[in-house]
């Protein structure tokens, strides 16, 4: 399995709703098998930076391609991206054994 993080801030505060709503329809694409995005709760005082928080979880790598290869995952690029200033993205394997 792969999990996909990724965390946005938005430029402006105002914008933080429409950021969030510009990337809430990419749980309308059916590739992965969990996809949560939501607003960052801020719980950490060290770094309150993210304002949104995509989490996904796909079958493998294979799954996740066609997430990012189907049209609605553009159009949440189309929206989100000249409102943010942030985005930072992590893929990894779960469970996949660790090396330094």
């Amino acid at each position: 399995m792969i999990r996909h993080i990724v965390f946005f801030r938005a430029r402006r505060r105002e914008d933080v709703g429409a950021v969030l709503e510009g990337l809430s329809i990419l749980k309308t694409i059916p590739h992965a098998t969990l996809l949560e995005v939501t607003l960052n709760g801020r719980l950490d005082q060290l770094g309150n930076e993210v304002d949104v928080v995509v989490y996904g979880e796909f079958a493998d790598a294979a799954a996740l391609a066609a997430y990012k290869a189907h049209p609605t995952y553009q159009a949440s690029i189309d929206r989100v991206r000249p409102l943010r200033d942030l985005r930072i993205a992590a893929d990894y394997v779960a469970n996949a054994p660790h090396s330094l």
